[in-house]
């Protein structure tokens, strides 16, 4: 099993990579000490399970987990902290176990054991609601991560299969299901096409090109996403709305 060690305190991960020595079976394949240098190691390593702390510097261990559940392929994720009032929003990532530090050889063991079994990320496609729904979409251009906050998306648009997401800094591609990304950002981003989502807030206007298709602009770009005719009453409530 190869793990990765996230925590932001050099002497626990030392610590956690000694415990880990004693146990057969197991590899430490690599360290981080924040939530985006796990998500990169995650991309780069490909562990079967990450140890994640959760309190870090800038992206914390519950976010991170929710990017790493969110994978294909996630590795299993057992958080492991000081803090006990965060296990509820560690379960929702779909963590394996939640340890209290100071870990003991046998709790990490038997973690370990549980942790060979598949997740429940690694079993259904990831869903969600607005509550525990990520603050940032992870894509990765030539190797390099680039987390896109939420809030500087215009709109996430299907293209054969990967989907474009457009965003204020400009655009990625991702391998992700537009209906997952519906059913975990339902109340922040629209249908309004068999292939597009879009943020209301960013609209512009509805117009209909000579063709008769009905379009739909955006503010502070030139950018243009179909809609479709049932979406089409929909749009229009929507607009008024906004």
């Amino acid at each position: 099993m190869k793990v990765l060690i996230v925590d932001d305190e050099p002497l626990a991960r030392a610590r956690l990579s000694k415990l880990l020595g004693d146990i057969e079976g197991v590899e430490v394949v690599g360290e981080a000490s924040n939530g985006v240098e796990a998500i990169k190691q995650v991309h780069a390593l490909e562990p079967d399970l990450v140890l994640l702390d959760i309190r870090m510097p800038g992206m914390d261990g519950i976010e991170a987990g929710s990017h790493i559940s969110a994978l294909d392929n996630p590795p299993a994720i057992i958080f492991t902290t000081a803090y006990g009032e965060f296990a509820l929003d560690a379960f929702k990532s779909h963590a394996v176990d939640y340890l209290l530090k100071p870990v003991s050889k046998e709790m990490l063991a038997e973690s370990l054991a549980a942790a060979r079994r598949p997740t429940r990320a690694q079993l259904q496609q990831v869903g969600g609601n607005d509550e525990s729904a990520r603050s940032h979409i992870c894509a990765t251009n030539r190797g390099e991560v680039e987390l896109i906050d939420i809030k500087d998306i215009f709109y996430f648009r299907a293209d054969a299969k990967y989907l474009e997401v457009r965003h204020a800094k400009g655009s990625a591609l991702i391998e992700e299901s537009l209906t997952a990304l519906e059913d975990e950002f339902g109340q922040r981003f629209f249908r309004v096409h068999r292939n597009a989502l879009v943020d209301p807030k960013r609209l512009a206007r509805l117009s209909n090109n000579e063709d008769g298709q009905w379009q739909l602009s955006f503010q502070d770009n030139g950018d243009i996403v179909d809609v479709s005719r049932r979406q089409l009453a929909n749009v229009r409530a929507l607009l008024k709305k906004n």
